[in-house]
């Protein structure tokens, strides 16, 4: 089966990343590196109860770091790890403009 992660920031910009033989990331591990990043990068919650899905924390973590860290390689390949990792799925697709997250 394929791993990937892919993030579309606009239907021009979309970036992919295959995790075929990336180093897999315990959950516990994922879920910490999403949690710092979602504070480094100051996101904010989606939902107006303040209550952070896991999904949507993927979500606007790839918002706020932008082209410029999914370009950058080492961010971008820890991104798509923790991803994968903290959503347990193989396959997950990160759409900004609709603002969805798909298996």
């Amino acid at each position: 089966m394929r791993s990937e992660v892919t993030v579309t920031l606009s239907p021009e910009q979309e970036f992919r990343f295959d995790l075929e033989g990336a180093e897999p990331l315990s959950n516990e591990e994922a879920r910490r590196w999403l949690d710092a990043e979602f504070v480094r990068l100051d996101c904010e919650p989606l939902r107006p109860s303040g209550k952070v899905l896991l999904a949507d924390k993927v979500l606007v973590v790839a918002a706020n770091a932008g082209r410029a860290l999914l370009s950058d390689a080492t961010w971008s390949q820890q991104f798509a790890r923790a991803t994968r990792a903290a959503l347990e799925r193989e396959t997950v697709r990160i759409d900004i403009p609709a603002m969805a997250v798909t298996f």
